[in-house]
C-alpha cells in the first residue's frame, strides 16, 4: 500500500538523495517531495511492521516523521 509521511528536517536535495541511498535497498524506491512543507516521503509500505522499521530508520538518519 502506497503512503506518504510528513518528514522533519529534509532541508534539501542532499537530505533526499541520502535517505533514497540509505533505504531504497531495503523498503524500495522511495519519492521525497521538496516542494510541500513539511516535506512528503512517499514509499510502498507492504504492512505495518515495515513501517515501523522505515520510520525507525529515517529517525536513525536524523528526519523524524510527524505524520502520516
Amino acid at each position: 500500500m502506497k503512503k506518504t509521511f510528513k518528514v522533519n528536517n529534509i532541508a534539501c536535495t542532499n537530505c533526499a538523495n541520502l535517505i533514497k541511498a540509505s533505504l531504497e535497498e531495503n523498503f524500495g524506491e522511495i519519492l521525497v517531495n521538496l516542494e510541500k512543507e513539511p516535506r512528503e516521503v512517499t514509499l510502498e509500505i507492504e504492512n505495518e511492521k515495515k513501517e515501523v522499521e522505515f520510520k525507525a530508520e529515517l529517525k536513525e538518519l536524523g528526519f523524524e516523521v510527524i505524520e502520516k
